[in-house]
């Protein structure tokens, strides 16, 4: 399977048309999107943006890939890999800058970040290894007709059942940080610690950034973020 990066997809060809969008200053999220409470993974997860959905953008940072945003009422960051408009019948992650779409640079702030913020933002700094999507199928090239093809990023060959989520929510597990943000369909490296689920071999879990996923064992690709 060919991955690469979160970051380095910046546009794939639809077979039709995103819905244009109302204004510049919206974007769709191509999966369920973390908003954060900062510009980083590490940060508290203060909403989320179903996939399909249109946020508002107030901006983004520059040369970064988080954007300031707002969804039916929660406001934060999210990361613009996630984020797509519509340029010329081809969705396009913020994260490209595309030309056509005007984006606001923005500044983050931080003299609101409370204290357990700058202490897990402490230990993220030594991440250990970074997410990826998937490069053919992965979350950008799901939208088609304003949708998300399998409802996911990247889709799930695997469906967890209620006794492994369970299961997974009784057994908490330690914190792993690594790069990009949790969704599913990203890719887990395979250098982390993984934890077995005895009612399904086919599935692993592990936390990662402070959210407990489900990965498939074959592939390592995330298919249940447990919120």
């Amino acid at each position: 399977m060919r991955i690469v990066k979160l970051g380095m997809i910046s546009a794939i060809a639809l077979s039709a048309a995103v819905p244009a969008l109302a204004q510049s200053s919206e974007a769709i999220a191509v999966t369920d999107l973390n908003i954060r409470s900062g510009p980083g993974p590490h940060y508290e997860v203060v909403g989320v943006i179903p996939g399909s959905k249109a946020a508002m953008v107030d901006g983004c940072l520059a040369e970064s890939s988080w954007c300031k945003v707002s969804f039916e009422g929660a406001s934060g960051w999210s990361s613009s890999d996630y984020l797509a408009v519509g340029v010329e019948e081809q969705a396009v992650a913020l994260t490209a800058r595309p030309e056509a779409v005007k984006i606001e640079t923005v500044t983050y702030e931080n003299t609101a970040e409370t204290t357990a913020d700058q202490t897990t933002g402490v230990a993220a700094g030594a991440t250990i290894g970074a997410l990826a999507a998937y490069a053919v199928g992965g979350p950008i090239g799901g939208i088609i007709a304003g949708g998300i093809l399998g409802g996911a990023a990247g889709g799930a060959s695997v469906e967890p059942t209620t006794e492994t989520v369970t299961y997974v929510q009784s057994n908490p597990v330690d914190t792993v940080y690594l790069d990009g943000e949790v969704v599913v369909g990203a890719v887990v490296p395979e250098t982390v610690t993984y934890y077995d689920v005895p009612a399904q071999p086919e599935l692993r879990y592990l936390n990662i950034n402070g959210q407990t996923v489900l990965v498939e064992t074959e592939n390592n690709a995330i298919v249940r973020v447990i919120r």
